[in-house]
């Protein structure tokens, strides 16, 4: 008896073994390796987004192994979707995942909203990566108190508003990138009582740049023990001096100061910084002597440009610095001659120095570095050039007297051609690459091509260890920014496509684990939406498929009849840009009639502007926004968009495209096209890299004009006008020149732009029609004012006011004064007729100690053309001939391709009265001449010769 109920308790006991091994092979429904918790939570997420990864859909994370999600112990650890198309917000259920250590969204464009304010609840997370998405609105201060986070990655979003002072909380911070948002205010410092950036004592990289930063630099944000490697603060509005602490920072590598409003002299503790790479202090105010840096003997990279520094020789350092790549000090106030021993560094590969006082001479001598591709020099006094037998490449000589020498003046030396890069092309396309390019923010170098198929080896054995792919380069460029854009595509092998997990897993360029040459410098990775196969679904969708296929073929017929009405629409809109004129029931009259310009789509624009992205916003006026541009084909634009709701919009976009697809002409800006679509009006135009003549007389823009220039300027603008008033055809009326409408491009050639107001008259109206009175108060012709009878010399008028502007620098109308009053009241009230300026004339012109020759004949000339009486001004035709006198006269020099002498005969004197300057067609004005009494010269001595 005992035995068999022994023999029943073991077998019993077997029996439940048995099951026990059954329920854990065989898990039944509803079982979850996961925290319930945290399952509840992604299903959350999942329902505030669109194209989640399908496997979201089963029922467990873990266990299921869902796409994107990381677990330990049942907790999930990784939440890494970037270039996955998610579209919607980030809820703020996310503060839920206790355990999270890596949240990385990146590069999934339609992610927006505000970022919730429960991110404070991750204590465990160490990574946080939302780059190239859409995210707006404040940073969170709770963010400060993730103290565990080592990488912050918001670069690339809509962030406004300040800097958090709590994220100086986050000491274990090595990487902090805030770059290429819309913050602002000053950069945060701790005190008493808060917190600051300077208590990021172990932050490698601090990139901050292409936001709206204002306030100085405090000297409290650098310390002997910061390990900064990278500091970007280029694009920013900040202004002050640079604090002397930099010097301070031994680890520091790349410096990104540019475009910026800095101020005072350069601190000598900078040449403490003996591991520093790549500086960059360009298109700020800097003053006092161009610094010493050959202490700095690991430097690659120099701009210094665009600044207001002394006046000196060509530094002798340059020659010492034996690793130098780029050497960029552009506007410089540099003369003298180029030590020969500079071109010999063995690493050289460019030398920018144009728009200088360079003279004499140009001799590279004999021992030129081979790696030297380009050297600029343009705008400077070079009267003579010994060309090197071992430098072939791009020498640019235009705007210098020895360009007028015949055997050089048609050359490429004078005549501003640069070699372009063409377009890398894939030799092994595929059908489903993964593409995105790599942004480069401080690369060491300047020649892509050498670096270019380093670069691409370091990629591929990086990123084959991984998956088998075959990657390539498919183009790279400098932006305006000086920012190398490196395009990559990554071909799978063995498959069509690439699945989301081998992409999380390989393709993350921004993972600490990605690391390229010092010589790339600090850079991150944006990545394409990548579209991904759909044969991993369920055969349920295989049959809901089946059933769409079906109905397609019952309505088969009725689909292609839509598509070939579209079809057709399409084709007439393709052929007639303005097919839909005066839909919105603002165009006025016929649709513009086109001669050459270029249709674009609104698609096409959107993508130029980088969706019209605020930081590409270039200026501002009545008819919208202006925004720069980069066409496929590497050409800068300026896209002019206009307004919702603009009711004058219509007549001037119709305006402006009639006029500018009919005329070219090297001083009137160049149209490159226009789109009229989805009830938008934009038109493209060459991009002018020194915005108007208005903003560099202010002081707006960091360029100095001396005499020379100003009369270049006028004379560019004068035979631009005159070529629309003589040789257009039919004749052209601008109505609404002004210094905000001339524009100065690279080389300082001005080019006259903003058509909108402007209008076709016959030949026998040129003198003589009536018209509703348009124009800009200060600039408008008086006669036309009250007669309403608007001719060319209405222009004339317009001009004269500008030319009292390139001699004062003041606007025409100012606390209520105007210009031409105020000239002719200190004129008149003098014995010695230009005394009387002396208190009118632009303070840059007698600081630069210079001979203001032509003076008295240039004013003569304005007040001629602001005469009351439009029968006593001259044409436009006979201004440029004065002006190109007044320059030969003084010595200046004149574009030999300028052209004006085909045009105009130069025996038809303009036979003005300027008896008053007859006798002083030269002026002398030395500093040393004036006493200064609040700023303002209070004696001047006028030597006539």
């Amino acid at each position: 008896m005992i035995i068999s109920q022994f023999k029943i308790v073991v077998m019993l006991r077997r029996k439940l073994l048995l099951f026990l091994l059954l329920c854990i092979v065989i898990v039944p429904p509803g079982f979850s390796y996961t925290d319930p918790d945290d399952v509840a939570i992604l299903k959350k997420l999942m329902k505030q987004w669109k194209n989640v990864p399908p496997n979201w859909k089963n029922q467990d994370p873990c266990g299921d192994h869902w796409e994107g999600i990381t677990c330990e112990n049942s907790r999930v650890t990784q939440l890494v979707l970037f270039s996955m198309d998610l579209q919607g917000t980030l809820s703020e259920e996310i503060g839920n995942l206790k355990q999270l250590r890596i949240l990385d969204l990146s590069s999934n464009k339609k992610l927006k909203g505000k970022l919730p304010g429960t991110l404070i609840d991750l204590v465990n997370l160490t990574s946080l990566k939302l780059v190239n998405c859409s995210f707006s609105g404040e940073i969170p201060e709770a963010l400060g108190n993730l103290v565990n986070l080592t990488y912050l990655a918001l670069n690339a979003n809509n962030f406004t508003g300040k800097i958090p002072p709590s994220l100086g909380k986050l000491v274990n911070l090595t990487w902090l990138d805030l770059a290429d948002n819309q913050l602002d205010g000053p950069l945060p410092i701790s005190s008493k009582d808060g917190w600051g950036l300077d208590q990021l004592r172990k932050a490698k990289h601090f990139h901050l740049n292409q936001n709206a930063f204002t306030g100085e630099i405090s000297e409290s944000l650098f310390s002997a023990d910061m390990a900064l490697k990278h500091l970007l603060l280029d694009r920013n509005q900040l202004k002050g001096p640079i604090p002397k602490s930099i010097g301070l920072v031994q680890a520091l590598e790349v410096i990104r100061l540019d475009n910026n409003r800095l101020t005072g002299p350069v601190p000598s503790s900078i040449s403490n910084l003996t591991k520093l790479d790549f500086l960059n202090l360009a298109s700020n105010s800097l003053t006092g002597p161009i610094p010493n840096l050959t202490t700095l003997t690991s430097l690659n990279f120099i701009d210094l440009s665009n600044n207001q520094f002394d006046r000196s020789e060509v530094p002798a350092w340059f020659s010492d610095l034996r690793k130098l790549r780029t050497l960029a000090i552009e506007s410089g106030r540099l003369y003298g001659q180029i030590p020969q021993k500079l071109f010999s560094a063995p690493e050289l590969q460019e030398v920018r120095l144009n728009n200088n006082s360079i003279n004499g001479t140009f001799d590279m001598g004999n021992d030129v570095s081979n790696k030297l591709h380009t050297v600029k020099l343009e705008q400077n006094n070079i009267t003579s050039v010994l060309l090197s037998s071992s430098y072939n490449d791009n020498l640019m000589l235009e705007g210098n007297p020895v360009c007028s020498i015949s055997h050089l003046s048609r050359t490429a030396y004078c005549n501003d051609v640069l070699e372009k890069i063409p377009p890398v092309e894939s030799l092994n396309p595929c059908q489903h690459p993964f593409s995105g390019f790599l942004v480069f923010r401080a690369p060491f170098f300047s020649d892509e091509s050498d670096h270019i198929p380093i670069l691409e080896q370091n990629l591929t054995d990086t990123l084959k260890t991984c998956i088998p792919n075959n990657l390539s380069i498919q183009n790279y460029y400098f932006d305006t920014n000086t920012y190398f854009w490196v395009q990559i595509k990554i071909c799978p092998i063995g498959q069509s496509y690439f699945n989301r997990t081998e992409i999380i897993k390989c393709f993350d360029l921004n993972s600490e684990d990605h690391a390229l040459p010092d010589m790339y410098g600090p850079y991150y990775f944006t990545a394409s939406t990548y579209r991904l196969s759909s044969s991993g679904r369920s055969y349920k969708i295989g049959i809901s498929i089946g059933c769409a296929i079906l109905a397609v073929l019952l309505v088969g017929l009725g689909i292609f009849a839509v598509r070939q009405k579209k079809r057709i629409k399409r084709e007439k809109l393709r052929n007639d840009p303005f097919a839909s004129w005066g839909s919105m029931g603002e165009e006025n009259g016929e649709a513009p009639k086109l001669s050459s310009a270029k249709a674009f789509t609104y698609d096409e624009i959107k993508m130029y502007t980088n969706n019209f992205k605020e930081t590409n916003v270039i200026g501002v006026g009545g008819y919208g926004e202006v925004y720069r541009g980069m066409l496929p084909d590497k050409q800068l634009v300026a896209i002019k968009r206009s307004k919702e709701g603009s009711m004058q919009g219509g007549l001037e976009f119709k305006t402006e495209i009639e006029l500018l697809s009919r005329v070219h002409h090297k001083n009137l800006v160049g149209l490159v096209g226009f789109c009229f679509e989805k009830g938008e009006k934009m038109l493209v135009y060459e991009y002018i890299g020194n915005g108007t003549l208005r903003d560099c007389l202010s002081g707006a823009s960091s360029i100095q004009l001396d005499w020379s220039k100003r009369l270049k300027i006028a004379l560019d603008s004068a035979v631009g006008l005159a070529y629309l008033h003589d040789h257009a055809n039919p004749p052209i009326i601008h109505r609404d020149v002004k210094s905000t409408n001339i524009l100065l491009d690279e080389t300082l050639t001005a080019k006259v732009a903003d058509f909108g107001l402007s209008l076709f008259v016959s030949d026998s109206e040129i003198g003589h029609v009536t018209t509703h009175v348009k124009g800009t108060l200060g600039y408008l012709d008086p006669e036309y004012y009250m007669t309403q009878q608007l001719t060319g010399k209405s222009d004339v008028y317009s001009f004269g006011v500008v030319m009292l502007e390139l001699i004062t620098a003041q606007p025409p109308v100012s606390e209520q004064k105007y210009i031409v009053k105020e000239v002719r009241t200190a004129l008149d009230e003098e014995e010695k007729r230009y005394l009387g300026l002396r208190d009118l004339i632009d303070p840059i012109l007698v600081n630069k100690n210079e001979n203001l020759v032509g003076l008295n004949r240039f004013v003569d000339l304005a007040l001629q053309c602001v005469k009351e009486e439009a029968c006593n001004r001259p044409t436009m035709s006979e201004i440029a001939k004065e002006i190109e006198d007044i320059m030969q006269i003084g010595g200046f020099k004149i574009n030999s391709n300028l052209g004006f002498r085909e045009k105009y005969n130069p025996a038809q004197r303009y036979s003005m009265d300027v008896s008053s300057s007859s006798s002083s067609s030269r002026v002398n004005i030395s500093s040393s001449d004036f006493k200064y009494s609040g700023g303002f010269p209070s004696q001047v001595n006028l030597n006539s010769s």
